[in-house]
């Protein structure tokens, strides 16, 4: 132990790198957190497949919900955007940019990037306040522009720096009405449109949408709920031994964060594979006409209303598919996320005693049998 005299010396990693004292704490280990395996296939899928449509978490407070969503994000592989782009747009692409990012039209009327450069950044994990308002989440006139050039400017919002990355609303049922449907618009079409003071903007906000809130503070109307693509629905672990591990593995993160991310850095590694793999498989995973006619046998039984639960059912079944390692849909992979795709979909009966897991548990085993 260093006496007075003599200085510590400075913590170093498995791999001899020193962190360094001004470097911010990095989050929780996706790996490492214990239980909550709904939660944490749910949003892995959407990472797998964004079309999904993103994921509502309901759930008692203190289950990891925010957690899991910033440890998910920090494990995703760095991504490369235009420099001082607001929007992060990918100098890869050629469509889905915004203005900023094009330049003039090729023959035939096609835009190209303007920048071949690019700059690697993390992906960007958005927190959205209760309080925010209209003008801070879809952007607003640029006041400081306004009065100081003259100028007509956009401030992008939120929305603008969640692009490519994770959305993340804590308490979604207590935010107002209106903001939500904003929201779930946006998320669906990936395109944030803004009409206001003479402005007029388009610009790209593709990104996982999540969602989280405690049953006990209220619902969202069923019209909203089934703009989200999956539903976990979580609740505090009762086994005596994984709450000690949880208590184990949370004071020793506390006690030196560089350290326990170190010791799960192999377990990290393996899901970064796993998700890249099943990112690159995603587009040859095909759906036999077999289990798709299952799949709308299962919404019918279950009188789900519209056409979101069989497409949701089937994007989140191809990216389990291809998680999984597998090239075709399976009838497992179906029965595995029908509680999630379909859980909260289900009509509303104030005289019905049975829990809606346990409705849809029964409808799977009678079709998909």
């Amino acid at each position: 132990m260093p006496t007075a005299t003599e200085p510590e010396l400075p913590q170093t990693l498995s791999n001899g790198a020193v962190p360094p004292s001004s470097a911010p704490v990095p989050p929780y280990p996706f790996a490492a957190i214990v239980g909550q395996a709904e939660l944490k296939l749910a949003l892995l899928l959407c990472v797998v497949n964004p079309t999904i449509g993103g994921v509502m978490v309901m759930g008692h407070r203190g289950t990891a919900k925010s957690t899991a969503v910033r440890a998910l994000a920090a494990m995703l592989p760095p991504i490369k955007a235009v420099p001082g782009c607001p929007y992060s747009c990918s100098p890869d692409r050629t469509a889905g940019l915004c203005e900023r990012c094009t330049t003039h039209n090729e023959p035939g009327g096609r835009k190209a990037a303007r920048h071949p450069s690019a700059v690697t950044i993390a992906v960007p994990v958005v927190d959205l306040p209760l309080g925010a308002t209209e003008d801070r989440v879809c952007g607003t006139l640029d006041i400081e522009r306004a009065l100081t050039q003259g100028v007509q400017a956009f401030a992008p919002g939120l929305l603008a720096r969640a692009n490519r990355g994770f959305l993340y609303i804590d308490e979604v049922n207590l935010l107002e009405d209106h903001l939500v449907d904003v929201l779930l618009d946006v998320a669906a079409s990936g395109t944030n449109v803004v009409e206001r003071e003479g402005i007029s903007i388009r610009h790209p906000a593709r990104f996982v949408l999540v969602g989280s809130g405690n049953p006990e503070e209220g619902d969202l109307r069923p019209q909203l709920l089934d703009r989200f693509g999956l539903h976990a629905r979580i609740t505090t672990i009762t086994c005596v031994e994984e709450r000690v591990e949880i208590v184990k593995r949370r004071r020793a993160y506390d006690t030196d964060p560089f350290a326990f991310v170190e010791e799960w850095a192999k377990e990290t590694a393996k899901v970064q594979r796993k998700i890249k793999g099943a990112q690159k498989r995603l587009p040859e995973v095909t759906l036999p006409d077999p289990i798709l006619y299952k799949i709308a046998e299962l919404c019918v039984k279950l009188e789900i209303d519209g056409h979101r639960g069989e497409l949701t059912l089937s994007r989140a079944a191809s990216s389990l598919a291809a998680f999984e390692g597998h090239n075709e849909v399976r009838m497992e992979d179906v029965r595995r996320i029908a509680n999630l795709a379909l859980r909260h979909r289900l009509r509303k009966d104030p005289l019905e005693t049975q829990d809606d897991s346990v409705r849809i548990e029964r409808a799977v085993e009678e079709v998909l049998t």
